[in-house]
């Protein structure tokens, strides 16, 4: 129950980062404020792994957990609720929502994650999180020794097979057009037995998010058991910028060791100030926000 609309931190979106946050600063005796829309980015991945307790979990789960846990706070509150605009006052910041709820805080922290653009191909939406993968940290193990794709092209393309022919060696790399690696780099992969397919990819045929084939504009496909990715992506919210927080050129909330953003009082944490993106980073970056808002807090107050 929210008892009135003045507090000393509120975080905008919920989840991994943002709830980490909230039971560091809970557990310091702050009045805390967690404002979420509940659409995390990875609401369609079936299981969260390479979390130390938690592998092998759902995500929403995990997330309903620390929920409860961090709520056991008297201090901590949950709205469910859009933030529509941030107003940076001269001690303060003042928070409106899409329900017309209006609240102060002395400190904001950013957990608002990011948003992936997905390819106009039909079916790769549907896959996402399920058999179409962003990290092999996350879900290689799983798809261990499997024929695997890879949706890449030029050096990033060449950097991320590298990477994920740790875990397979039936391994093909889809440009989806024409080829931007260099010679070397298709020599190296050949070498490999790393096969270069350039042909444009139609739609992908799938059971339910399972990939079954890659299905290519010329009428040909292969099969496939699991297909990376890495989708440009973009932030969240832009809410950070509108108030000033710079963003780096790879489009992330530039953050100091402590989760700082380049506006005072505005921290951010989990995947929209860092390139990698995991659940249990998010809850590492979270904690650490929490700790260091605190101790801001008491600087501040300390005089």
């Amino acid at each position: 129950m929210i008892n009135n609309n003045k507090y000393d931190v509120i975080i905008i979106g919920g989840s991994y980062a943002g709830f980490s946050a909230a039971m560091a600063l809970g557990r310091s005796l702050r009045k805390v404020l967690i404002i979420d829309s509940g659409k995390p980015c990875n609401q369609q991945t079936p299981y969260s792994h390479n979390f130390i307790t938690h592998d092998g979990k759902k995500p929403s789960d995990i997330n309903a957990k620390a929920k409860k846990q961090v709520l056991k706070y008297p201090t901590v509150s949950f709205l469910e609720d859009k933030v529509s605009k941030v107003l940076k006052k001269e001690s303060d910041f003042e928070i409106n929502t899409q329900k017309g709820e209006t609240f102060t805080s002395r400190k904001i922290l950013f957990t608002t994650g990011l948003k992936d653009i997905f390819p106009k191909i039909n079916g790769f939406a549907e896959c996402w999180g399920i058999s179409i993968l962003h990290c092999p940290y996350c879900h290689g193990y799983e798809v261990k020794n499997e024929k695997t794709g890879i949706i890449a092209n030029g050096a990033m393309g060449f950097e991320f097979t590298k990477m994920v022919s740790n875990w397979t060696k039936d391994l093909t790399v889809f440009t989806n057009g024409e080829t931007s690696l260099t010679k070397e780099q298709s020599t190296i992969l050949e070498k490999k037995n790393i096969t270069i397919v350039e042909t444009q990819i139609d739609y992908f045929q799938h059971n339910e998010g399972k990939l079954m084939s890659i299905i290519f504009k010329d009428g040909t496909k292969t099969a496939v058991k699991a297909l990376y990715a890495k989708p440009p992506f973009e932030q969240h919210s832009l809410l950070p910028q509108e108030l000033g927080c710079e963003i780096t050129e790879q489009g992330l909330i530039k953050v100091d060791a402590f989760q700082k953003t380049t506006i005072a009082g505005i921290y951010a944490a989990g995947d929209n100030s860092t390139f990698v993106r995991s659940l249990a980073l998010a809850v590492s970056s979270g904690s650490v926000a929490g700790a260091l808002i605190n101790k801001e807090l008491i600087e501040e107050d300390f005089v």
